[in-house]
């Protein structure tokens, strides 16, 4: 197999940067070790629709994802903020009437930010779109070989995947302990966390004049918002778990039957009586985390690409990922800053041959 430009995986940023290399005629072939595309953009198929399970906003001020949602024809509405927050203390006494929800003013897309992944999957040719393609080595002479032993050469190979993830690939020649080093120092945003997600027959909390956002000092979760589509369908409520990633590592029965009991004490009895329930731990998915991302980091990084990593195998390894964005780093508007940065650099290098 050859190709132009060898992509390494197909989460938002990925496919992103194909979109811009087929508009232009520029020949691709992206890989992707997951069974579908999205990276940590997925959903959870439920009654009346899908729930996010990673990713849910984005915010003005964010011009690219904004124009991708327009140009794909798709609805965008903003975070349901009537109602008062709920506060949940040490001991578990709920306290209602703390204040106003704290996501007032985000916006997201009907049906799940899948949506513009599939819009984006769906105006690229599929001969040119590998799931279940996992990359374990890469050549210098632009070579990507995946873990069957299928071998595709590339005049540039782009990972457009987490740093600490593709740390772990194997490199020929191997890089530089500068380099490794540059890439082990990028932690994955969000990479450490889980989301809880219930869905229910009806957004019953806003009846109660509640927002659906609830801040907990007890836990599991610590974080919980409304979680439901455009007027309340699908109804749901999701919770970030405070629970660090290596003590609930292999405990998901426990810390649902926790978090659900928990959504009870907040939100009542109808709470307990969930149509779907999702547990949705990235810290353990390979393709997403890596042990360095088991202890998220308390603040935003400063994210941009580092000087070490300018040049890898003489130019020919480039970058494509919100972590190594030129803005916006972490957020889905920096994984579309890092594709449109990317394609114009390549386009431009094409052109002038």
């Amino acid at each position: 197999m050859k190709t132009g430009v060898a992509i390494v995986g197909g989460g938002l940023a990925g496919l992103a940067l194909a979109r811009h290399l087929h508009r232009a005629g520029v020949a691709f072939e992206l890989f992707e070790a997951r069974e579908r595309f999205g990276g940590r953009i997925a959903a959870l198929d439920a009654q009346g629709g899908r729930v996010d399970l990673g990713p849910s906003w984005f915010w003005p001020g964010q011009p690219r994802i904004a124009a991708l949602a327009e140009a794909c024809g798709l609805e965008v509405f903003e975070q349901y903020a009537t109602g008062a927050l709920v506060f949940e203390d040490e001991r578990g006494t709920v306290h209602r009437g703390m204040g106003y929800a704290s996501m007032e003013g985000s916006l997201r897309v009907a049906g799940g930010m899948v949506r513009l992944v599939e819009a984006l999957v769906a105006d690229l040719p599929a001969r040119s779109l590998h799931l279940s393609a996992p990359v374990r080595r890469v050549g210098a002479e632009g070579s990507v070989t995946l873990a069957d032993g299928t071998r595709c050469t590339a005049e540039t190979v782009v990972f457009a995947l987490p740093p600490r993830v593709a740390r772990g690939l194997a490199f020929d020649p191997a890089l530089a302990p500068g380099q490794l080093d540059a890439l082990a120092a990028i932690p994955t945003w969000m990479a450490g966390h889980a989301k809880f997600v219930a869905v229910y027959d009806r957004p019953f909390w806003r009846e109660e004049g509640l927002s659906g956002d609830a801040m907990s000092r007890r836990g599991p979760l610590m974080e919980i918002h409304d979680a439901s589509g455009p007027e309340g369908t699908p109804a749901a409520l999701f919770g970030f778990l405070g629970l660090p990633a290596r003590v609930r590592a292999g405990h998901a029965a426990e810390v649902e039957q926790a978090a659900l009991a928990q959504l009870g004490r907040i939100f009542g009895p109808q709470a307990l009586a969930p149509v779907a329930t999702r547990l949705q731990d990235w810290a353990q998915e390979p393709e997403t985390a890596s042990e360095l991302d088991l202890d998220p980091p308390r603040t935003h990084p400063e994210y941009g690409l580092p000087e070490a990593l300018r040049g890898l195998h003489e130019g020919r390894i480039r970058f494509a990922v919100t972590e190594l964005a030129p803005e916006m780093g972490g957020y889905m508007e920096g994984a579309l800053a890092a594709a449109d940065h990317l394609a114009g650099e390549l386009l431009a290098q094409s052109a002038a041959r």
